[in-house]
C-alpha cells in the first residue's frame, strides 16, 4: 500500500525559501541582515511613539525622530552615554545590544565572504583575459627550463606574458617558479589550475587568443595518452577559433606519432623525445663536444637560428648567398611554398618571398654585409681527402627506453664489421638487444648481464678496447636523482679505469637532471646529454617558430644534412 503523501505546510515552504536564500552567499546574508536592522529599528520606534517614552525633559518623539535616534544607537554604542530618562535608557540599551549583535554579525558575513573570495582566487579559477600568449598546459620538471627560455626569447616584446594551466595548485605553481627561475624580467606568468583535457576548463586558460602552445608530457605511466587528449581538446573545441593554432607537443612513443599527427590536423609540431635524445647521443658519442653546440644552438642565451627574407638576394644563388653575411652563417633555405631545404644545391635561386635560415647572434644580426667583391686565394684552399671508415666498437653501460633506438641510429652510421656491447642488470635489455640483430646491418650486437657500477665488472669488459662508451641511466626503473646517482658512480670508475689505462676514453653521458652535471663535472667525462634539458630547449625555440622542428629534424637525422667538427686544416 502507498504510503500517503506528506503535507507540505506554510513553514516549511518559508523554510524552503530561507535556506535557498542562504545558499546564495554572503550578498544574501548581508541583505537579511539589513532586513533585521530595519525591522529592529522599526518595532524600537513603534514602542517608543506608542508609550511616548522620551528622553527626560524632552518632548515626545515622532515616529521619523524615534526610528532615527534608535538607529543611531544600533550603529553607535557611544550614543547611548547622553541619553537621560530611565525608561527612555532601557529601550535604546535594548536597541544599543541588538545592534552590536547585528554589526557583529555583518562584519563576520564580510570577513567570511572576502576569506571566500581570496580562497576562489587562489584557486586559480579566474578567466584568463591575456591575449597573443604562450600557454602552456601540464606540470613538469621541464616547465623551468621552457619558462627560463622563453624570458630570454621576451626581451625585446612588448608586455609578453606567459599562462601556465595545470592539474595542480595555484599557489604551488607560483612558488616553484619563483624559487627554480627566479625573477622573470618583463615576461609576466599567470598560472592557473584545471585539467589540461577537460573543455571548461581549458576556456580560463583562453587558449584562442594564444600565440603558441606548449603541452608537457606528463610524468605517469602512459604520458602520450594524455598528450593526445591535450591537442584534441584544442584542435576540436566547439568554440575553437578559425586560424590554426601553433600547438608544440612532446611524444615518447614513435608508435603513437600517427595518432598524434591525426588528431593535430597540421596544427601541432610534435618532438618525439626518445627518437630526439638517441640521435643527439649517438651524434655526439662520434664527436666530442656536439653536445654543447647543440645546447649552444637550442638555448635563446647563444647564437640562434633565424629565418628572414632578403630582398637583395631575389635571384641569386644559395651560393652566392653564403659569401654575402659576415656576421651570420647560412644553413638552409625556406621555400615561400611551405618546404624547409638544409644545405640545398649551390645553383639554387632564391625566389620572392624565400627566407633565409641562418645562425646568428641575434634576429638583428642577420644583415648582408654589403661587400660585393672578395678576395680569394684559390692556391690555398684544398680538398679534403677522407679514407675508408674502419669497424667500430661501441659499449653501452646500462639501459632504458631509448637504448633500441640509439642501437639503430649507430648501425646507420659505422662501418661494417662494427660492434655493440651491452651491459645492463635487467632482462628486458637482453631481450631487445637480441630481437634488434635481425634488423642490424653494419654491427654486432652482444649482451651481458652486469651491474655497471661494480668495478669488477667493468673490468672484465676490457673498456680501453672500445672507442665509444655511452652511460645510460635505468630512467625507466629509477627515480631521476637514483638514476643520475648511479650514472655518476658508473662515470667515476670510468675515468679511474681511463688513468690507468693511459688509453683516452670518449664517454657520453645521459643525465635526467640539469643539476647533476656540474656534480658530473668532476668526472670528465666528455659529453653530458641533460635529456628533460634539451628536449625543453627544443619545445620553447619550436614555439617561438614552428619551421624549426624542421630544421633540427634535418641536423639530427642521419640522412640529413649534419653539423660535423672537421679540422681547418682539410679545407685551407
Amino acid at each position: 500500500m502507498p504510503s500517503p503523501k506528506r503535507q507540505i505546510s506554510t513553514s516549511d515552504k518559508l523554510r524552503y525559501a530561507f535556506d535557498r536564500s542562504m545558499a546564495k552567499g554572503p550578498i544574501a546574508l548581508i541583505g537579511w541582515l539589513g532586513l533585521v536592522s530595519l525591522a529592529f529599528v522599526g518595532l524600537a520606534a513603534i514602542v517608543l511613539t506608542a508609550t511616548g517614552i522620551k528622553p527626560e525633559d524632552g518632548e515626545k518623539l515622532p515616529f521619523a525622530e524615534a526610528a532615527w535616534q534608535s538607529a543611531m544607537r544600533a550603529i553607535d554604542a557611544g550614543a547611548l552615554g547622553g541619553d537621560s530618562g530611565w525608561s527612555y535608557r532601557f529601550v535604546m540599551t535594548i536597541v544599543t545590544i541588538g545592534g552590536i549583535f547585528i554589526v557583529s554579525s555583518l562584519i563576520g558575513v564580510l570577513t567570511s565572504g572576502l576569506e571566500s573570495k581570496m580562497d576562489e582566487m587562489r584557486k586559480g579559477r579566474s578567466f584568463v583575459i591575456e591575449s597573443d600568449h604562450t600557454l602552456i598546459l601540464g606540470w613538469s620538471s621541464s616547465i623551468f627550463t621552457i619558462i627560463s627560455e622563453l624570458v630570454i626569447a621576451n626581451e625585446n616584446q612588448k608586455a609578453p606574458r606567459i599562462v601556465i594551466m595545470a592539474d595542480k595548485d595555484k599557489v604551488e605553481m607560483e612558488d616553484e617558479i619563483r624559487t627554480r627561475v627566479g625573477a622573470t624580467g618583463r615576461t609576466r606568468v599567470v598560472c592557473r589550475t584545471g585539467n589540461p583535457i577537460d573543455l571548461y576548463d581549458l576556456e580560463i586558460a583562453n587558449p584562442h587568443e594564444s600565440k603558441s602552445i606548449i603541452i608537457l608530457s606528463p610524468e605517469d605511466d602512459d604520458p602520450d595518452s594524455q598528450v593526445i587528449k591535450s591537442v584534441l581538446a584544442i584542435t576540436n573545441n566547439p568554440r575553437r577559433r578559425a586560424e590554426p593554432y601553433h600547438i608544440v607537443a612532446e611524444i615518447q612513443d614513435p608508435a603513437n606519432m600517427e595518432a598524434a599527427y591525426l588528431v593535430g590536423k597540421g596544427e601541432a609540431q610534435f618532438i618525439q623525445s626518445n627518437d630526439l635524445i638517441a640521435r643527439i647521443t649517438v651524434q655526439t658519442c662520434r664527436q666530442s663536444g656536439m653536445s654543447v653546440i647543440y645546447t649552444e644552438l637550442l638555448d635563446y642565451g647563444g647564437d640562434e637560428i633565424y629565418f628572414k627574407a632578403e630582398p637583395a638576394l631575389v635571384g641569386k644563388t644559395f651560393g652566392d648567398a653564403l659569401i654575402a653575411y659576415e656576421d651570420s652563417a647560412l644553413l638552409g633555405v625556406h621555400f615561400k611554398d611551405g618546404p624547409v631545404k638544409m644545405n640545398p644545391p649551390m645553383e639554387t635561386v632564391l625566389a620572392q618571398g624565400d627566407q633565409i635560415i641562418a645562425i646568428s647572434q641575434d634576429d638583428d644580426t642577420v644583415v648582408l654585409s654589403g661587400r660585393t667583391s672578395y678576395d680569394i686565394s684559390e692556391a690555398l684552399i684544398r680538398t679534403s681527402q677522407s679514407g675508408a671508415p674502419a669497424p667500430e666498437r661501441t659499449l653501452i653501460l646500462g639501459w632504458n627506453s631509448r637504448g633500441p633506438a640509439i642501437i639503430r641510429e649507430l648501425d646507420s652510421y659505422v662501418a661494417p664489421g662494427s660492434e655493440v656491447m651491452v651491459l645492463a642488470e635487467i632482462v628486458e635489455a637482453e631481450e631487445e638487444v637480441v630481437a634488434l640483430r635481425l634488423g642490424s646491418v653494419n654491427q654486432s650486437l652482444n649482451f651481458e648481464h652486469g651491474n655497471s657500477t661494480e668495478r669488477a665488472t667493468l673490468d672484465s669488459l676490457e673498456i680501453p678496447t672500445y672507442q665509444h662508451v655511452i652511460v645510460l641511466g635505468y630512467t625507466d626503473l629509477l627515480q631521476p636523482q637514483q638514476a643520475d646517482a648511479r650514472t655518476l658512480i658508473t662515470l667515476l670508475h670510468l675515468r679511474n679505469i681511463e688513468e690507468k689505462s693511459g688509453q683516452p676514453l670518449s664517454i657520453v653521458s645521459e643525465m635526467m637532471d640539469v643539476g647533476n652535471r656540474e656534480l658530473a663535472e668532476v668526472t670528465q667525462a666528455d659529453d653530458f646529454i641533460v635529456s628533460d634539458n634539451l628536449i625543453s630547449l627544443l619545445m620553447a625555440q619550436v614555439s617561438e617558430n614552428k619551421h624549426l622542428n624542421a630544421v633540427f629534424n634535418d641536423l639530427f637525422d642521419s640522412d640529413g644534412s649534419e653539423i660535423y667538427l672537421k679540422p681547418a686544416s682539410d679545407y685551407v
